[in-house]
C-alpha cells in the first residue's frame, strides 16, 4: 500500500493516507521510526505493527484515561475516540478491552443514574436524559423499573413544591390547576401528584 498523503493537524501530529484512504493518526517520532513518506511504499508488516502496537495501544490507553475522568456510556466513549480520529475497528477493540475489566456497564450506569435523579425528576425526564447519552430504550426502561417507583416520584414531587414555594393547603384553585399543569408536563403522574398536595392539605 501506498503512502498518499500525509496531512499535518498540529507540529507534531500528522493525518495518514493510505491509497487515498485516511488510514490512522501518528506522531512526528512514529512517521520517522516507520520511514513514513508521501509516495512511499508501506509494507503490510509495518502497517499492522503500526494499528497493533501505536495506534490499537494508544486508544486503549485514551479508552482507560476517559473513564478514568469521568463515568460514560458506551456511546459516549465511542464518541470521544471517534473525535480523536481513531478508525471505527480500532474503536471497538478499544472498547471491548475496557469493558473486559468492568469499566463500562450501561445498565450499571442507567441505574447509578436514575438512583442520583429519582428524588428531583420524573421517570420521563429522567427517561429523556438517559436517552440523550445514547442508551437503549429497554435498557432505560430496565434502570427504571429497578430503582424509580410511585413513592420516589412523589418524593420528587415534594421536592419540586418546595423549591418553587408552593404550598398547597393555601394555593388558589387556579394555582393548584397551574402547578398540575407544569408537573405533567415534566412526566409526573395525575395520581402521584394528586395524593402529595391532598397529603399536605389534609396535615395543613
Amino acid at each position: 500500500m501506498k503512502v498518499t498523503e500525509i496531512k499535518a493537524v498540529t507540529k507534531t501530529k500528522f493525518k495518514v493516507y493510505l491509497d487515498g484512504q485516511f488510514a490512522f493518526v501518528l506522531y512526528k517520532g512514529e512517521l520517522f521510526r516507520y520511514r513514513l513518506k508521501e509516495g512511499e511504499e508501506l509494507s503490510k508488516e509495518d502497517y499492522q505493527d503500526i494499528r497493533q502496537n501505536i495506534v490499537l495501544k494508544r486508544a486503549k490507553l485514551r479508552a482507560m484515561h476517559l473513564l478514568a475522568d469521568m463515568d460514560r456510556t458506551e456511546s459516549q466513549l465511542r464518541s470521544r475516540l471517534r473525535s480523536g480520529e481513531y478508525p471505527e475497528d480500532i474503536i471497538d477493540l478499544a472498547v471491548e478491552y475496557v469493558k473486559s475489566f468492568g469499566y463500562i456497564n450501561d445498565l450499571e450506569y442507567a441505574k447509578r443514574f436514575a438512583e442520583s435523579r429519582k428524588r428531583t425528576k420524573s421517570r420521563k425526564e429522567i427517561y429523556m436524559l438517559l436517552a440523550g447519552k445514547g442508551l437503549d430504550s429497554s435498557l432505560i426502561e430496565e434502570a427504571l423499573e429497578t430503582c424509580c417507583d410511585s413513592e420516589d416520584a412523589q418524593t420528587a414531587i415534594r421536592e419540586i413544591l418546595r423549591r418553587k414555594r408552593f404550598f398547597p393547603e393555601t394555593a388558589t384553585e387556579k394555582e393548584k390547576q397551574k402547578i398540575y399543569a407544569s408537573l405533567m408536563r415534566k412526566g409526573f403522574r395525575y395520581e402521584d401528584i394528586r395524593q402529595v398536595i391532598q397529603i399536605s392539605e389534609w396535615n395543613a
